[in-house]
């Protein structure tokens, strides 16, 4: 009998995937642990491995299928000595659904008979009073043809008139002239197809194009989607004053190693990191029968930018690292990141969200928070301000960031203890080596 290979779970919360690309093709060899086919989830794309030994024998799921269900049936495997024909008889339980080639269509039957004899083609298909039922694509048809609907027999549902009934009647033999054609009107109102999909908002398909979401978009509009509407989320902001950060972090990249050059989001890691410890009400998460899980590490995840979407790597035990540590990692996991490299445990896991948008001259924004963590932060672009210091006015680069809260975890006291923890790292950088 033959083998089934199933479509694998590559993360705890993966419910389909894409199916990238087979390695194998039909009649291949197969060895216990050959990479066979790339399959890619909610956030990178990863290599599946063979468990048994065979022969591949049948692809039931071609290359860029989406929306393969978990543990669904994507080829079968025959051993060696094996009768072929046995996957001539094999029907999977159920059939994987792939978007590389649709279900072919039934094969048509024989028409119906007519319920009654056609009218006459000079008859028309609606009485004085009566509305003429017509897709608004047959309607435009119509009019740019010149033609009346009201001799045209419709063949769509309960004798609706659609496109291949006016360029039936377009291509039959014209009747008697017809009166001279009234002036011209005006320029009639764009028409909506009743199928487009903007259709609803009066937006004509011609108006814009339509281009496929890939698995990172999807996945992201739907979990965002749940958090922004389920989650009782409340923002905080402050400004920082970063003058002695930027002159710490100049100090420190004149005395690194070669290869070494720490941003200012990696000293931003490390100040979230020490503030969590500092503040361990805050690096909380709720859980759905109402206990609340209170976090041992702080495990910072960064928003990093990648085609079709974002994904956080994680640096975990970001207060116990030096900032040269966070610097090299940060820049390893935002290059596989972005080469859709990263492992599932590289990037799921996190207790605290970080996003800067700084570097795009952004000054404050609200970042949708992460579930299940209780906190993300947005950071925006340290600019020079006028400031009050000790009753004079002075000027000092500043930084807008706004923390958002799950209120179910993270009160405003909270939240507020933990951005003036989160300060006081950022504006006397030096605290943070102690």
């Amino acid at each position: 009998m033959p083998i089934e290979i199933l479509m694998p779970a590559l993360s705890p919360t993966m419910e389909e995937g894409t199916l990238s690309s087979w390695l194998k093709k039909e009649g291949d060899t197969v060895s216990s642990g050959d990479v066979i086919a790339e399959i890619e989830t909610d956030k990178a794309t990863m290599e599946v491995e063979a468990v048994d030994e065979g022969v591949l024998g049948k692809i039931l799921v071609a290359e860029g299928a989406e929306g393969v269900k978990v543990n669904a049936v994507i080829a079968l495997l025959i051993e060696d000595g094996e009768d072929p024909s046995a996957l001539e008889s094999y029907t999977p339980a159920a059939a994987a659904p792939s978007s590389a080639e649709p279900p072919a269509s039934p094969e048509p039957g024989p028409e119906p008979a007519p319920l009654a004899e056609p009218a006459p083609a000079s008859a028309p298909a609606a009485g004085p009073g009566d509305r003429i039922k017509a897709s608004p694509l047959a309607k435009r048809l119509a009019a740019e043809a010149g033609l009346d609907l009201a001799g045209v027999t419709g063949s769509g549902p309960h004798g609706r008139i659609v496109k291949r009934d006016v360029e039936a009647a377009s291509a039959a033999p014209a009747p008697a002239a017809q009166p001279a054609s009234a002036p011209p009107a005006a320029a009639p109102a764009p028409v909506i197809d009743a199928d487009a999909p903007l259709a609803r908002f009066g937006i004509a398909a011609d108006r814009y194009e339509v281009k496929k979401a890939d698995a990172i978009t999807k996945i992201a509009a739907k979990r965002l989607s749940e958090s922004f509407r389920d989650v009782p989320h409340f923002p905080l902001n402050i400004d920082c004053h970063i003058d002695g950060l930027l002159s710490f972090r100049k100090q420190i990249n004149a005395k690194a190693p070669d290869g070494v050059k720490v941003s200012v989001n990696d000293i931003l890691i490390k100040a979230s990191g020490l503030a969590l410890k500092a503040v361990p009400d805050a690096n909380a998460s709720w859980i759905e029968d109402g206990r609340i899980a209170m976090h041992k590490h702080a495990d910072v995840s960064v928003a990093v930018a990648i085609e079709g979407g974002l994904i956080t790597p994680i640096i975990a035990d970001a207060d116990q690292k030096g900032l040269a540590q966070i610097s090299a990692e940060m820049k390893d996991l935002a290059a596989r990141a972005r080469d859709r490299k990263l492992k599932p445990e590289e990037y799921q896991g996190g207790t605290f969200s970080l996003s800067n948008l700084g570097m795009f001259g952004i000054k404050s924004f609200a970042s949708i928070l992460n579930p299940p963590q209780g906190m993300i932060m947005s950071v925006g672009a340290g600019e020079d301000r006028p400031v009050v210091i000790d009753g004079a006015l002075a000027k000092a680069t500043v930084m807008t960031v706004t923390l958002t809260c799950d209120h179910r975890v993270v009160d405003g006291a909270t939240g507020a203890r933990w951005l003036s923890a989160f300060k006081g790292f950022v504006e006397d950088p030096v605290t943070m080596l102690m």
